[in-house]
């Protein structure tokens, strides 16, 4: 294994039913999925087998909404006795004291909970139910309550990105430990709001916010997420000011120091069971029926090309940046069909570019 990209972060699709149906879905999810069932708890066990006898990684039962499978806790313990820091990604609605014991008995180390407004109207309207705020409110009162320590995701369009402060000033109230603020990558159900993508200068305008808030947050670990060209914009910043700031860090956080990792350190497994290079990126690497976890990180060519810099067209290839940006893959593949290609919502040209330009 190359320590550079050895398998750090599992997201793991537990399940594609779901009670909610978000605007921006990468996986479509719905209530009720006749056509192709969730894994067998035995086929649970092996593939956790096949991940431990390979590598450690902190590894995220998600869906769908988790929650729904009955044997989601038995999972996370077959998980936490394999060794493996087991984590659970909800949308909250289904938490109750019985399910904070559940989290607690059978080891798991962080949930994380999806907050997309900080009013019940606007949270309401981008999961597309109604309750579904006070859902999340209540789940955060229930695990600080239990002692179980969460972070909240939250995503954003044009449709809420004015709310962006409001929502990282409310995950602070409701006590989570990070927030991580998503960039939507268009996959899924998330073809649908392409025309509600954050435009180029208001996303660059969003990083200039989160670098200045993220010196200043001393309690909060604080992330955006999706959003490789923040690494790209703290060192010009830094540049700037000609100082530098500690950036905190997470047990469970998937870095910090660098912007796109899908395929280098992170992955995610569908419940079909493919590896796919992260839960944006809808193209296998191969499937866990057909060959090992260690087979496929290791000889994946769709691996080997993403970790390949040099490869990399258009901005992205010429950037100064890209070993500590890279850009967004999985946007760059949703956008433009090929993966390899620049990050679509950058607006930065590369010194290379500028220098060719003016000497023309």
């Amino acid at each position: 294994m190359i320590k550079e990209f050895e398998p750090k972060w599992i997201a793991w699709e537990t399940t594609r039913r779901c009670n909610l149906s978000c605007v921006h879905c990468r996986s479509s999810s719905e209530m009720v999925v006749n056509e192709h069932p969730d894994f067998s708890t035995e086929e649970g066990y092996r593939i956790i087998d096949d991940i431990t006898g390979y590598a450690k990684p902190v590894v995220v039962l998600s869906g769908g909404e988790p929650l729904l499978r009955k044997d989601l806790f038995d999972l996370a313990q077959y998980g936490t006795d394999k060794g493996l820091r087991m984590c659970i990604a909800t949308n909250g609605m289904l938490v109750t004291e019985e399910i904070c014991t559940k989290m607690n008995a059978s080891g798991i180390k962080m949930v994380s909970l999806s907050l997309d407004g900080s009013t019940e109207e606007t949270h309401d309207d981008f999961r597309k139910q109604k309750g579904a705020f006070a859902g999340v409110t209540n789940a955060a009162k229930l695990f600080n309550k239990h002692g179980i320590k969460f972070l909240i995701n939250s995503s954003f369009t044009k449709r809420n990105q004015e709310e962006i402060p409001k929502v990282y000033k409310l995950a602070k109230k409701l006590g989570a430990t990070a927030w991580y603020m998503f960039m939507i990558v268009p996959t899924g159900r998330g073809e649908d709001i392409m025309n509600e993508l954050i435009s180029k200068e208001d996303y660059e305008e969003l990083l200039d916010w989160h670098y200045q808030m993220e010196k200043e947050e001393q309690d909060l670990l604080v992330r955006p997420t999706c959003a490789p060209h923040y690494y790209r914009v703290v060192l010009q910043k830094q540049k700037e000011e000609g100082e530098k700031f500690e950036r905190r860090s997470l047990s469970f956080s998937t870095g910090g120091s660098k912007g796109c990792i899908a395929g280098q350190v992170i992955c995610l497994i569908d419940v079909d069971e493919n590896v796919l290079p992260c839960s944006y990126f809808p193209k296998s690497a191969g499937n866990l029926k057909e060959q090992s976890f260690k087979d496929i990180w290791e000889n994946s060519e769709l691996f080997h090309e993403m970790r390949d810099f040099k490869k990399y067209k258009g901005r992205c290839g010429s950037c100064e940046y890209v070993n500590v940006c890279g850009g967004c893959r999985a946007r760059a593949y949703a956008v433009t069909g090929d993966y390899l290609d620049e990050e679509p919502f950058c607006g930065y040209i590369p010194y290379k570019i500028r220098k060719k330009t003016s000497s023309q």
